[in-house]
């Protein structure tokens, strides 16, 4: 495989910052495939079993490849240690809330201020590419509801309606990230990657990202299905992308928006799940929630509330740019569903 740059695969390090998410877990596991040693961060050392145990149900290869050390977003100690010998970082810790968080700052300063301390440690040890998992709240949140496709070139309106603590979050670390790297980056170089709704088969117990709305589905908490459309990428080839951007000599410099196809119907989703798994996914509700219920409801629901600017509303995305720079080749994102689902029901038959 030919690196950014100069490097050899049996030469080059990566550094994976929290390495017990979702997202990370399966850059970890793609990493590990490719013949990469890899270093991944937790905020203490007491998770290495834990983590190391979820990744080894996962089908992890190469685990001998796989060493860990302490480090917080939130404190400097242990980012000198993490960087050491380092040659590319997959930043993917941030915190993830989406919807209504109390103080908005308990998301926005750890993901503005981390990012910002992953990058600096970053320049000083020398790496030469960081690749920065963003999101598509950096994107398309706050925007009017019109036929506009999303691309790189758009940045969510921060004073926009329908913008949470989450989207702020993402969209203030990525803007620093990025006048960092004019002002600060020296010859360090840096890719962001704009995923749509990620998901996936589980790791662990916890259920991470867009994966929460099937778990919803398979324990009847969601009774039904509002107007909603929701565009979907697979986990893994999230992961994938984040490897395909640390190693292309193009990449540098550029934000990757990475979806896969129309958004898909929320009742969609279901009839997907009740498809493929059958019998074991009868919980899955089939009818639908009108929008007049959905808005007369929002007042004394905050489920309903944050919906309704998105009713009956399907963002348009193109990975047109993922696709030809680097030679990315995603899934269809149904496959997503039914591995999540699949993978939810494996752990939890009952």
């Amino acid at each position: 495989m030919s690196l950014a740059g100069s490097l050899d695969i049996n030469s080059a390090r990566v550094l994976v910052t929290g390495g017990s998410g979702f997202i990370a877990g399966h850059c970890i596991l793609h990493l590990l495939e490719q013949g990469f040693p890899v270093r991944a961060t937790v905020r203490s050392l007491a998770k290495e079993g834990s983590v190391r145990a979820v990744l080894s149900e996962a089908g992890m290869v190469n685990g001998g490849n796989l060493s860990f050390v302490a480090a917080d977003l939130t404190h400097d100690d242990g980012w000198q240690d993490a960087m050491a010998d380092i040659d590319f970082v997959l930043h993917v810790a941030s915190p993830v809330k989406p919807g209504f968080v109390g103080n908005p700052d308990d998301l926005i300063v750890p993901a503005r201020e981390g990012t910002l301390r992953v990058l600096r440690a970053a320049r000083d040890a020398g790496v030469k590419r960081v690749v920065l998992t963003s999101a598509f709240h950096a994107v398309s949140w706050g925007h009017p509801h019109d036929d506009h496709t999303f691309t790189e070139k758009d940045w969510t309106l921060l004073d926009g309606p329908g913008v949470d603590a989450y989207g702020r979050s993402k969209t203030l670390a990525e803007r620093a990230a990025w006048d960092f790297m004019a002002t600060e980056g020296g010859a360090m170089e840096l890719a962001s990657m704009l995923p749509v709704a990620v998901m996936g088969p589980v790791m662990g117990q916890e259920i991470s990202g867009a994966n929460h709305l099937i778990a919803m589905m398979l324990d009847e908490r969601m009774p039904g299905f509002p107007n909603l459309f929701i565009p979907i990428v697979d986990a893994r080839d999230v992961a994938s992308a984040h490897v395909l951007a640390m190693v292309s000599p193009q990449a540098a410099g550029e934000r990757f928006l990475l979806s896969n196809g129309p958004a898909i119907a929320m009742k969609e989703i279901g009839a997907t799940i009740r498809a493929k798994l059958g019998t074991v996914a009868d919980r899955v509700p089939t009818r639908s929630i009108p929008d007049l219920v959905v808005r007369l409801g929002a007042p004394f629901s905050a489920r309903f509330r944050m919906i309704v600017p998105d009713l009956g509303y399907s963002k348009k995305t193109s990975n047109e740019k993922a696709l030809r720079v680097l030679g990315w080749t995603p899934r269809d994102p149904r496959e997503a569903i039914v591995a999540a689902a699949e993978s939810m029901i494996a752990k939890h038959p009952g």
